[in-house]
């Protein structure tokens, strides 16, 4: 149980580390039909598109495997 903890923990820091220099890449979070809203100075961007996209890739990669 712990190395499956252990595990997660070790695989989201990475994924907090790869994301953004990911992103500058594959544009995650600008495609058309994810909303940024600027308030107070600060960008705020709620990716729908990018989360819909990902989330059907991810479905078919499980469907596949």
């Amino acid at each position: 149980m712990l190395k499956w903890i252990l595990t997660l923990v070790l695989a989201i820091f990475l994924l907090g580390i790869i994301t953004p220099h990911l992103a500058r890449f594959i544009r995650f979070g600008r495609l058309p039909g994810d909303f940024a809203c600027r308030f107070r100075g600060r960008e705020y961007v709620f990716p729908v598109a990018t989360t819909l996209i990902l989330s059907v890739l991810l479905w078919l990669l499980s469907r596949i495997i």
